[in-house]
């Protein structure tokens, strides 16, 4: 799966599950400023995100500790989406 192809799946659930408005999703956004997400909102984006990954696919959920922005998140998520 691409970065574009991932970048549009990640803003679908952030508008849809999080009714975020989709002008505010950019790359640059980030999540707990821009987006007003918590904690326990990017482990529920996370799940969400899992639902497009290969099945039987393991990750590191430390990997997302580091992440501030919706590009960072596509990033982290580019190795596992393959």
């Amino acid at each position: 799966m691409s970065k574009d192809e991932i970048f549009g799946k990640l803003k679908d659930i952030l508008v849809n599950e999080f009714e975020i408005d989709e002008g505010s999703v950019t790359a640059e956004a980030t999540l707990f400023d821009d987006l007003e997400l918590d904690s326990i909102d990017s482990i529920d984006l996370i799940q969400k995100m899992k639902e497009f990954m290969p099945a039987g696919t393991k990750f590191d959920p430390a990997i997302f500790k580091t992440v501030k922005t919706v590009q960072d998140v596509v990033d982290a998520l580019v190795p596992y989406m393959a």
